[in-house]
């Protein structure tokens, strides 16, 4: 049982060491390589591209690509490895039996569309978190929350919505939205 015990412990702690987490699905992550099958994602939400590879007696591993602002479509990538994940705001990667688990990072809101209250809108650079569209809001009074939409839902550019009333979330993988006051 105490061997059991120790194995157990040790496969977590080993593939931690090697940069894998198991378990956790990593927003702003790509897995590149390994990959054995690829296939849009029509509706553009990484929650498609994680139970593919749950369905998929082959799959260890999986990444999925936003929509580009050249037009390429959202993207699955299955993979026959668990390969290390790198840093790339293009991606949403994960292991197989992880799904997507959104970051909560205060005040940032992963996959979420506040509809409404628009007082102003702007062109913004592409980036994993929004950054630019919530500090804007920050900076503003009247300001009150603020939707970053990504590149690729809707339009080839990143897009900024300021808005002036908080308006219901809603689940739709094309934004990040934010409360400021």
């Amino acid at each position: 049982m105490k061997l059991a015990v120790t194995i157990g412990l040790a496969v977590p702690i080993a593939l931690v060491l090697a940069g894998i987490t198991p378990g956790l699905a990593q927003t702003g992550y790509d897995r590149p390589g390994g990959d054995y099958a690829s296939a849009p994602v029509a509706n553009g939400d990484p929650a498609v591209c994680a139970s593919r590879c749950e369905h998929e007696k082959n799959c260890r591993a999986w990444s999925f690509s936003y929509p580009s602002s050249s037009g390429a479509p959202a993207m699955c990538w299955l993979k026959r490895e668990v390969v290390p994940a790198k840093e790339s705001s293009c991606c949403v990667s994960g292991v197989r039996g992880a799904g997507v688990i959104e970051p909560q990072a205060g005040a940032i809101e992963y996959s979420i569309d506040r509809v409404g209250g628009d007082y102003h809108s702007f062109e913004t650079p592409p980036e994993a978190k929004g950054k630019a569209c919530a500090e804007a809001c920050q900076s503003d009074q009247r300001c009150r929350a603020w939707t970053y939409r990504r590149p690729g839902y809707g339009s080839a550019s990143a897009r900024c919505y300021l808005k002036d009333a908080i308006k219901p979330p809603r689940r739709r993988p094309c934004c990040i939205s934010g409360v400021v006051r």
